[in-house]
């Protein structure tokens, strides 16, 4: 019985997600950033619908019309009976044999942390370390080593005039000076009135969608329409078709136009204050002061420096023991006899020409014509049933051998008793009455199916 829990979610997955697959978008295709412990199964997001009220025209303004018939008479018109067309025939292509040397193992270069026999690969962090610290890569020789070397920081003494008082400058402000005079002032500016004209409208017959086309899961019988050959429990997807309503709207044929009227603008005479002379600043300069201190400067900073490993730049005592050397493995090639196409597939065109015959037709002498009688419009409040959100299948996290417990499942089961869904015994054992209550929770609570997922758990009130 091991591994019986993830064997059982599993099967939830497959039984009631793979009968829907095909119904839903599947946001499938890649797995979900787990981990480790975590257990995920595909499960099918249910649609997400919204229910609205509107007031909708159930018979819209219409007319009565009154018809003339039309007038015809005979005559002889030459019809086409059967068009041009082109006769294809195929010539089959012409085939040889060729010998071809193709590789099927690339040489290639590796660096590694020695030239000894299972030395380790060199790790992409000390290879970037070595390009940074001067080493051409690219240009190496095979068998060619080189090593990392730590060179200290540098640093120098030196005395250095330094600013301690910036230069400023004093400000002193001379008011400005006003004087009180007459002037035309806006009260109310030029304006718009817009005068609306009236929209005309005309009757058109809708067919309109109360309730969008669904599927449901419901209980099957027959030996072919078993989920599984364990729990005997016989389910199927019922397709629910849409609901329509024929209304009778009043749309709009000639759309409200507006008149626009100008009002010119208004001005009133007032005192007002106006400037004579503008406020000014006299300023006064005043220096800046400087000290002199000695400081300790950094001239170099604390490097790693790379050289060949047989090079004597550097002392061995500056060695960081970083080092990688450059091998190589040649390349493998295979001898292979292909078919090649020596003259390709054509084909050969034949012109077959049209046929025609003269038939005797009935034309048209005087068309029909029309009385028209206005019908007002009628309206009601319809509800509607709008959906907001497809079917999709997603990747969601669910109860499997490393977090299913039996506690977990015997408040699972409590928790659904509670919801009014009967999971069977309450023995914390997952049983084919336990799977068909989660199932029917989630239908009921429009949560994603085809395993125990979080969500599921979460609106159960269980603690995974």
């Amino acid at each position: 019985m091991k591994y019986k829990q993830l064997l059982i979610t599993t099967m939830i997955a497959v039984a009631l997600g793979s009968s829907t697959a095909a119904l839903a978008e599947d946001a499938t295709t890649t797995l979900p950033n787990a981990k480790p412990g975590e257990c995920y199964a595909k499960v099918i997001v249910p649609a997400q619908y919204k229910t609205e009220t509107q007031e909708v025209v159930v018979k819209e303004a219409s007319e009565k019309i009154n018809i003339i018939p039309a007038k015809y008479e005979w005559g002889t018109e030459k019809v086409l009976v059967k068009e041009a067309s082109k006769k294809v025939i195929p010539v089959p292509a012409v085939y040889g044999k060729v010998t071809e040397r193709i590789e099927v193992s690339p040489a290639s270069k590796f660096w590694t942390t020695g030239l000894q026999k299972g030395a380790s690969p060199a790790s992409p962090h000390v290879l970037d370390a070595a390009a940074k610290g001067g080493i051409n890569l690219e240009a190496a020789a095979v068998g060619q080593c080189f090593v990392e070397h730590y060179v200290p920081a540098k640093y120098e003494t030196k005395s250095e005039k330094v600013l301690v008082k910036e230069a400023s400058e004093k400000v002193e402000i001379i008011p400005a000076k006003y004087e009180i005079v007459e002037q035309k002032v806006l009260v109310k500016d030029a304006s718009k009135k817009v005068i609306e004209v009236p929209a005309v409208f005309e009757t058109v017959t809708e067919k309109v969608l109360v309730e969008p086309a669904k599927t449901v899961w419901k209980k099957g019988r027959g030996l072919a329409q078993r989920i599984d050959n364990t729990t005997g429990e016989i389910m199927c997807l019922v397709e629910v078709p849409a609901k329509y309503k024929t209304v009778t709207k009043r749309i709009i044929k000639t759309p409200a136009t507006t008149k626009v009227v100008e009002i010119p603008a208004k001005y009133t005479v007032q005192k007002v204050r106006k400037l004579v002379a503008p406020a000014q600043e006299k300023r006064i300069k005043i220096p800046e002061e400087y000290t002199t201190v000695t400081k300790r400067i950094k001239v170099a900073d604390a490097t790693f420096a790379w050289s060949d490993a047989k090079s004597q730049d550097y002392s061995a005592k500056t060695r960081t023991g970083n080092k990688i050397c450059l091998k190589s493995v040649p390349a493998k090639y295979k001898v292979v006899t292909k078919r090649v196409v020596k003259t390709p597939a054509t084909i050969k065109t034949i012109e077959i020409p049209a046929e025609y015959k003269t038939v005797k037709v009935r034309k048209l002498v005087s068309p029909a014509q029309e009385k028209r009688i206005v019908i007002p419009a009628k309206k009601q409040m319809v509800t509607k049933r709008i959906k907001v959100g497809d079917e999709r299948m997603e990747w969601r996290q669910v109860l499997c051998e490393t977090n299913m417990t039996k506690g977990i499942l015997t408040d699972i089961q409590r928790a659904l008793l509670k919801a009014g869904f009967n999971p069977g015994p309450i023995d914390g054992k997952i049983g084919s009455a336990t799977l068909r209550a989660i199932d029917a929770f989630q239908q009921k609570n429009s949560l994603e199916r085809g395993g125990i997922t979080l969500d599921t758990l979460k609106a159960l009130g269980v603690q995974s």
